[in-house]
C-alpha cells in the first residue's frame, strides 16, 4: 500500500515537479553508493529502493508525456 500512495502522488505533481524529485533521487543513490563503497552505509536496502523509486518517477514522467 505504501508504494501505490507513493505513486499517487507521483501522479498529481507537475512534470516540473517531477523532475525536481527525480534529481534528488539520483543524488540520494549517489551519496548512497559513496557510503557503500566507504563501508559507511548500514541499510544497503535502501540503495535498491532509491533505484525503484527512480524507475518510478521516470515511468510517470514518461505517461505524461505521452497523455500532452
Amino acid at each position: 500500500m505504501k508504494i501505490n500512495t507513493f505513486v499517487k502522488d507521483l501522479k498529481a505533481k507537475s512534470v516540473a515537479e517531477l523532475n525536481e524529485e527525480l534529481v534528488a533521487a539520483k543524488k540520494e543513490l549517489f551519496n548512497l553508493r559513496f557510503q557503500n563503497a566507504t563501508n559507511q552505509l548500514d541499510n544497503t536496502s535502501r540503495i535498491k529502493e532509491v533505484r525503484k523509486n527512480i524507475a518510478r518517477i521516470q515511468t510517470v514522467i514518461t505517461e505524461a508525456s505521452k497523455a500532452e
